[in-house]
């Protein structure tokens, strides 16, 4: 026989389902701060954007966001002008400030979204607009290209130092462009970016002698950025002399040393020894600087020395030279003994820092030393092959034959 369902049964279920509504009633924006509407937050907040109509804010000032009060504090923000550019910022831990980071676009649009939360958690919202301005101030990119105007040899680098960083590919670019270097006899050559405050030109080989290199910029009035905009720079011109590289065998003990091609000098010298092997590669004379007073204290040699050293040619940063090494004639031809320099007779070093000169070419081979850097110790720059070193270049990394004359053409840079 059937039964009917017991009413209470039925009711139960009723009063069960009657309960979950009420639960979730109660759940809703009467009853939990977090999913109610948000309220217009503009009592909340201040900031440091331009009120008034037509006013534009200066952008090299930042923008700042405060919450008013003790109510409440805001919980994030963002702001992105009218291309889409996020504005980087940093929002303190109470939530009571938000300050931008980085600078603002110059002649931009920026819309400000700031979100808050009340005292007893209700989500408020306001959106800002305002536009900036031209900059109040703008920096100048100064150039200083070295070396000092004068003659040199064919190894001889090109220095442009820059007075402010350029880290952007873009604006490198327009940098680079307006630096110029002229060569009679013409030469194949290019720009490398040793960091973002110094750039380095040399030849795909090395200079023509007797070669006259005039070097200007044409950066004064050029925009690099909005904050950023070329200033005048001195042209600089050097001269070239006759081809002369000196190369030491280390594992021969010989320096020969050549004029334009021509064999002129054979050299018996000292390395240096197993511990302070001499560097392998391009180096490029420094300077003449004579006596010298040489000690381990500069390279930290466990067995001390401090020696008046004659003849000495300098040929990197941290202390490498050519020079006169009367106590180790015995050596000279037969072991290397040195902590680094390339020694030799005394008159044997006479005649090489007579017919030496800042620019000309020293190299080593055949060394247990690692090869010279590039950059950061002297001139390296040969060092790099010429696919390497157009790397460096902001116009011309990616082309491996370089630009013909008529994209030299097309690459002026152009005034704004």
């Amino acid at each position: 026989m059937s039964q009917r369902p017991r009413p209470r049964t039925v009711v139960s279920c009723t009063l069960l389902v009657i309960a979950l509504c009420a639960g979730v009633t109660a759940c809703g924006s009467d009853g939990n701060p977090l999913t109610a509407r948000p309220y217009d937050a503009a009592d909340q907040i201040s900031f440091s954007g331009p009120s008034g109509a037509g006013k534009k804010a200066d952008p090299d000032k930042p923008l700042e966001v405060v919450a008013e009060g003790s109510d409440g504090r805001i919980t994030d923000v963002t702001a992105v002008d009218a291309t889409g550019r996020y504005l980087a910022g940093e929002l303190s831990a109470d939530g009571a400030r938000w300050h931008s980071t980085s600078p603002l676009a110059a002649n931009a649009r920026y819309t400000v979204r700031v979100s808050t939360e009340g005292e007893h958690g209700a989500p408020g919202r306001k959106v800002l607009t305002f536009d900036t301005g031209r900059p109040s101030t703008k920096k100048r990119l100064t150039v200083k290209f070295g070396p000092k105007a004068g003659r040199y040899g064919v190894g001889q680098p090109i220095t442009a130092k820059l007075n402010q960083p350029v880290k952007d590919p873009a604006q490198r670019a327009v940098v680079e462009k307006a630096l110029k270097v002229d060569s009679m006899p013409a030469v194949d050559g290019a720009w490398h970016w040793v960091d973002a405050k110094e750039l380095h030109y040399r030849p795909k080989e090395y200079w023509p002698t007797h070669a006259t290199v005039q070097v200007r910029s044409n950066l004064d009035g050029i925009k690099i950025s909005d904050r950023l905009w070329g200033g005048r720079a001195k042209p600089l011109t050097i001269t070239t002399g006759d081809q002369v590289i000196a190369v030491t065998d280390a594992a021969a003990h010989q320096m020969t040393v050549t004029r334009n091609g021509e064999v002129v000098k054979q050299i018996p010298v000292t390395t240096g020894k197993p511990g302070y092997a001499t560097r392998n590669g391009v180096k490029v004379v420094l300077a003449k600087e004579g006596t010298v007073r040489m000690t381990s204290a500069s390279i930290g040699a466990s067995d001390f020395y401090d020696l008046i050293v004659h003849h000495s040619v300098r040929v990197t940063n941290s202390g490498e030279y050519v020079h006169a090494a009367p106590w180790s004639t015995g050596s000279q031809g037969y072991a290397n003994v040195s902590h680094g320099c390339t020694g030799m007779s005394t008159d044997n070093a006479k005649w090489f820092y007579d017919n030496i000169s800042q620019g000309d070419i020293v190299e080593v081979v055949n060394s247990g030393g690692d090869t010279m850097a590039p950059f950061g110790n002297g001139f390296g720059d040969w060092n790099l092959t010429w696919k390497s070193w157009r790397k460096g270049s902001a116009l011309i990394a990616g082309d491996p034959a370089g630009p013909g004359p008529e994209e030299r053409a097309r690459l002026r840079p152009q005034s704004i």
